[in-house]
């Protein structure tokens, strides 16, 4: 198939400009959090308004946008379903049918052309790694070209609740933005609390989060040990494991995308997989693809560190 029928069109200018704001903005902001932290503007009711959001945003993108949506790990009932799509939302890394479509196209050529973020698609000398390592990172967030949806989510496309969900963005990133603000206000009863949260739990939490599920896609296709077999160069990059709640586990998900749990062996702290324990025990969620001993011997080989 050529590769324009990997495209479904380009994002509206309107649309691309946000993605500027929501690029830089959230990033300003933390450039800004070291000199305002040292000394004041920091309180522990923002560390643990911004903490919180972090947790719950972020879980909302690795259970539900990503193992849910885009691998089908586990089946959900319709209000888990939206909830999940909700939640995901809510971390501003794009509408749903956007995330759903780059990251199932990403798998199918995982670090080929075609991959809308590989880092190793301009070569392997210095200067191409460091083109590679900005592409793969944020580069091409800011490519207009979108990904053809209906070649990659038809499931997501045909389910009306997604569609309201994904047509509703711009409402859950209001709200991401906005409640944390409005909690800050309302627990320290001032107007200088609403400012502070939404600087720390609203701006520099967004941007934390974008960088960390970015360096997913750009570190842990580089650098990392590799202790399964997968058809391309996703590693494991364990400083990474509990700001991406388990998905720096990267090569065992390559390795077996279906897998709920990614970090599979002992040491491995896997925050998401923990969750999906918990909503399985709870009866929200069932069938979930838990690792298998078979198949996890199937897909091991020798450490390989980068």
């Amino acid at each position: 198939m050529s590769p324009k029928a990997l495209l479904g069109g380009k994002r509206g200018l309107p649309a691309h400009v946000t993605v500027y704001l929501f690029v830089i903005v959230p990033f300003l902001a933390l450039v800004a959090a070291v000199p305002i932290a040292w000394g004041w503007g920091l309180s522990w009711v923002d560390v643990g308004l911004a903490a919180g959001w972090y947790v719950f945003t972020c879980l909302g993108a690795t259970v539900g946008f990503h193992r849910y949506f885009t691998h089908g790990a586990f089946k959900a009932g319709r209000p888990m379903r939206v909830a999940l799509a909700v939640a995901g939302s809510m971390a501003v890394q794009g509408p749903i049918l956007h995330w759903v479509a780059d990251h199932r196209r990403h798998h199918a050529f995982s670090d080929q052309e075609g991959d809308p973020h590989s880092p190793w698609l301009f070569g392997t000398s210095a200067a191409a790694l460091a083109r590679g390592f900005w592409h793969a990172h944020l580069g091409w967030i800011l490519d207009r070209d979108l990904t053809n949806q209906e070649r990659f989510a038809p499931d997501l496309l045909a389910d009306r609740d997604i569609r309201l969900v994904h047509r509703t963005f711009g409402l859950w990133t209001a709200v991401t933005l906005l409640a944390p603000a409005v909690m800050g206000g309302l627990i320290t009863w001032s107007w200088w609390g609403a400012v502070t949260a939404f600087f720390w739990a609203s701006l520099v939490r967004v941007t934390l989060l974008h960088h960390v599920t970015w360096s997913v896609n750009s570190v842990c296709h580089m650098v990392g040990e590799r202790p399964f077999a997968a058809r391309d160069r996703s590693a494991n990059f364990w400083p990474l494991a509990i700001l991406s709640m388990g998905e720096s586990w990267h090569n065992l998900h390559h390795a077996d995308p279906t897998c709920a749990r990614h970090g599979v062996r002992p040491w491995e702290v896997d925050i998401s997989a923990r969750v999906i324990w918990l909503f399985e025990k709870l009866g929200w969620v069932r069938d979930v693809r838990w690792p298998s001993r078979p198949r996890l011997a199937r897909i091991r080989r020798a450490a390989t560190p980068a």
